[in-house]
């Protein structure tokens, strides 16, 4: 008898262990609640919230703002047209091409008009334009090791598109107009000024591209143009060659 009730008060203890467990589960659950753990590292903003204030679903449920110490996402906007010209590249936003010797980079410029030193890339572009505006949302991402980039920071975005590869550049200076279009002057190899019509492209700083009329490894007059005549015998100076161009003029009379 006395082992029937030892062993009754055996199971009861047992029973009460177990529920104690469960109760003791069940207090570190919601103990755990109460530790908000970030998932980045970085750096935080001032609490939203005071201490002992209710959180939660329905109420207030921003704690605080973390931010990525060493990278940075960029967003702006684009036009459906840059769009269609980034197709005409085989440009894919968000994806890395490595047979393309170069990719759509983002530069960013501050508030005093310098330039941030470490590109982007884009890692995301939305699908659908905006039919108020035609355009679409980019996101690039940037380095930011030395915090130089603030969250919520406007800036001006520039996104390479193109690269002309092997073109062919000539200072603007070189460039003649007249009602029949655009000239330059160029030295044969028999030293003979020929006078060359050409179509150019794009300026890029003092340079303008060549499309068409003028090949590679070819001279071009950038000075002193204005006294050639198509035929005329020269003797060329190279650019840069300060004592062949002092000696020249000594000898001009200059």
């Amino acid at each position: 008898m006395d082992l029937d009730n030892a062993l009754a008060s055996l199971d009861n203890a047992e029973a009460d262990i177990s529920m104690s467990k469960a109760d003791l589960d069940q207090v570190q659950l919601e103990l755990d609640y109460t530790t908000v753990t970030s998932p980045i590292a970085g750096y935080i903003s001032e609490r939203f919230v005071d201490v002992g204030a209710l959180v939660g679903p329905g109420v207030n449920s921003k704690l605080a703002a973390v931010v990525k110490s060493d990278t940075v996402l960029v967003d702006f906007k684009m036009t459906a047209l840059d769009y269609l010209r980034a197709e005409r590249r085989n440009i894919k936003f968000g994806t890395q091409d490595t047979t393309r010797s170069w990719q759509p980079t983002v530069s960013v410029t501050l508030a005093d008009n310098s330039e941030y030193p470490v590109k982007g890339v884009v890692d995301f572009a939305d699908p659908i334009v905006d039919p108020q505006t035609g355009t679409f949302g980019v996101r690039a991402e940037l380095a930011n090791p030395n915090q130089k980039l603030l969250p919520e920071q406007f800036t001006r975005v520039k996104l390479l598109l193109d690269v002309r590869e092997r073109a062919i550049v000539v200072p603007r200076k070189a460039i003649s107009i007249e009602q029949g279009g655009v000239f330059i002057y160029i030295i044969r190899r028999d030293n003979v000024a020929e006078k060359r019509f050409v179509q150019t492209g794009p300026e890029i700083g003092n340079n303008i591209v060549i499309e068409r009329g003028l090949g590679e490894n070819e001279s071009v007059v950038i000075e002193g143009y204005h006294k050639l005549v198509p035929g005329m015998l020269v003797r060329p100076v190279q650019a840069g060659d300060d004592k062949a161009i002092e000696a020249y003029r000594e000898e001009a009379g200059e």
